[in-house]
């Protein structure tokens, strides 16, 4: 399993979202659970978002860490757009930082285009970097038109990732994004990486190819689509899970090395586009 290097870090490859956690009381213990096992097997990146449960997310994942030492881990959270002035950042971002239980986080990102200037933002965040209270920045759900642009302001090559939806049956981003991102050495966050447990349409864990795949690694479809999601060596995939099974089923994934055969079976079901696709979002 070889680690992926982000912002002068090299971290495991996947990681935990919290997208709809800590919202529910009666699933608290269990979501904490999952969380606590997932680091116990190796997990050290956490995503999050001032946005998810208006911050439950944020206080679940606080409480869930507290047992753990704060420098193996790699804590992400996101600022909302409309928050991401040279004003509202600090706001939010001490917010975060006391949900969280934290002095600082490892990456904090912009969810996604504001119409605040970017350069604004950038400046805003630039800030809370000297400050210590965030070790890097990055954005999230940027195509390739709002990674260029990006990249031609003041500080913007100072960004450490982007992250958007990417999976099997999303893998539009591999015509222009990744290549692009790889070119600037950037890795990827990839998002709904297993395709929300086939809930978007692709129907995955019902193909052939990929059953096949899956019986050959003695695993399931989910981590053959993790594995895949992670193949290059420059993405982090952050599958979401409430289940402790599902969480430590997901981290055995990166265990699993899949050959340019399998490469080339999956290809032959779910091709890589010719075309620019616009960006899948949520």
């Amino acid at each position: 399993m070889k680690k992926v290097k982000i912002a002068g870090r090299e971290v495991f490859p996947i990681g935990l979202g919290t997208l709809n956690m800590g919202d529910k009381t009666d699933k608290f213990a269990q979501e904490v659970e999952a969380i606590r096992a997932g680091l116990d097997h190796g997990v050290q990146v956490i995503d999050t978002a001032e946005m998810y449960g208006n911050g439950n997310a944020e206080s679940l994942v606080g409480h869930a860490i507290e047992p753990f030492e704060r420098e193996n881990l790699f804590l992400v959270s996101k600022v909302l757009p409309n928050n991401a002035s040279k004003k509202q950042i600090p706001i939010s971002l001490d917010h975060s930082l006391k949900r969280l239980k934290t002095d600082y986080v490892d990456l904090y990102l912009l969810h996604w285009e504001s119409s605040i200037p970017m350069e604004e933002t950038i400046e805003a965040l630039e800030q809370a970097k000297m400050q210590g209270k965030i070790k890097s920045w990055g954005v999230s759900n940027f195509d390739v038109n709002d990674m260029t642009k990006l990249l031609k302001l003041s500080n913007g090559r100072h960004c450490a990732t982007n992250q958007v939806r990417y999976n099997l049956g999303d893998r539009g981003i591999d015509y222009d994004l990744v290549p692009m991102m790889k070119e600037n050495s950037m890795p990827l966050m990839a998002y709904a990486p297993v395709a929300r447990g086939d809930r978007l349409g692709a129907d995955l864990t019902k193909q052939n190819v990929l059953q096949d795949i899956s019986k050959k690694y003695h695993a399931d479809v989910f981590q053959i689509l993790l594995a895949w999601c992670i193949r290059n060596g420059q993405t982090i995939a952050i599958p979401q899970s409430s289940n402790k099974k599902h969480v430590i089923n997901n981290v055995k994934a990166a265990d699993i090395q899949l050959t340019e055969q399998d490469l080339a079976k999956i290809d032959s079901v779910y091709p890589e586009l010719t075309i620019i696709e616009p960006l899948a979002l949520w």
